[in-house]
């Protein structure tokens, strides 16, 4: 039996300790296993989370060995959401209409892939901000697993008026596909490095600007985004998904104009619970949980 610390705390890992982690790649940097072996102690389940980092080349195997260990659970994140799809035995949910798996459930050798990401998003939104996604437009900074979970949640949400910003329009325009035939919504689609003045129109008067790109990440190269220099600032929120660093350029950018800004903390919380509960079958214990990430 080894006795090993976790985050200032003590826990026991013997032969009935249940594993579970996050598999991405870069993930050194992921505060899911503070969060969740947080949770996990204040529950008091003989659970351990962990991070795994296989690189591309190596999913396949990764995949197979989760199967075969019997890793309980797995939170899934960039660039592995969509990729992971194809080695799972079932889809719930809404993991099929939104397009990519975040959470991912052993049941005996089944992989069952989930998604939590749009509903803890708009958790986020309306718990931590007080934001109605009815309330305006949204502009969506990407076209991979993340922002289509966040632009089909915003959609179906009740989010008027939706556009994507992405350097491939064909992907961008197959998302915007994807959300008119789930929701009715017609969603514009901007290429990233547009000159035209639509697209600074459109975030000069969004409610909301979402990044969902790795772009501004910790050990990722930044980039421009296409903003305006000046925005309305005033009733905007801006939110960027990557929370490390917790003040990316995008943000840097809204707040100079004087938006609202948020990092993809509250996400983290409030999709990690989701998964938690989806694990464990209990509720997740949201204020420990959000304690160890704002710490």
């Amino acid at each position: 039996m080894l006795r090993r610390s976790v985050e200032g705390g003590c826990i026991i890992i013997d032969g009935k300790t249940v594993i579970y982690g996050i598999i991405g790649h870069p993930v050194r940097h992921s505060f899911s296993p503070a969060m969740h072996n947080a949770a996990l102690r204040e529950a008091g389940l003989n659970g351990v989370y962990v991070p795994f980092e296989p690189p591309p080349e190596l999913l396949p195997e990764a995949l197979a060995g989760i199967r075969a260990l019997g890793i309980a659970g797995l939170n899934v994140t960039v660039p592995y959401k969509e990729a992971v799809m194809p080695y799972l035995d079932e889809l719930a949910g809404d993991a099929v209409l939104y397009g990519a798996v975040n959470t991912v459930v052993n049941h005996r050798g089944r992989l069952v892939g989930h998604n939590t990401d749009g509903p803890g998003f708009i958790r986020a939104l309306r718990e931590d901000h007080r934001y109605n996604p009815a309330k305006g437009s949204a502009l969506v900074f990407g076209a991979g697993g993340s922002a289509r979970a966040v632009a089909v949640a915003l959609a179906r949400a009740g989010c008027p008026e939706l556009a994507l910003v992405n350097r491939r329009v064909e992907r961008a325009e197959a998302l915007a596909r994807v959300i008119f035939e789930a929701t009715g919504i017609k969603v514009r689609v901007f290429k990233w490095d547009s000159a035209g003045s639509d697209l600074a129109d459109f975030a000069r008067r969004a409610a909301l600007l979402v990044n969902c790109t790795p772009v501004g990440m910790a050990g990722k190269a930044d980039a421009d985004f296409p903003l305006p220099e000046a925005l309305p600032g005033k009733g905007q929120l801006a939110y960027d998904l990557v929370y490390n660093p917790p003040l990316t350029p995008f943000l840097n950018r809204a707040a100079r104009s004087g938006a609202e800004i948020a990092n993809g903390i509250g996400m983290l919380l409030h999709q990690g619970a989701l998964s938690f509960e989806i694990w464990t079958g209990r509720a997740a214990p949201l204020e420990v949980m959000r304690r160890e990430l704002y710490r």
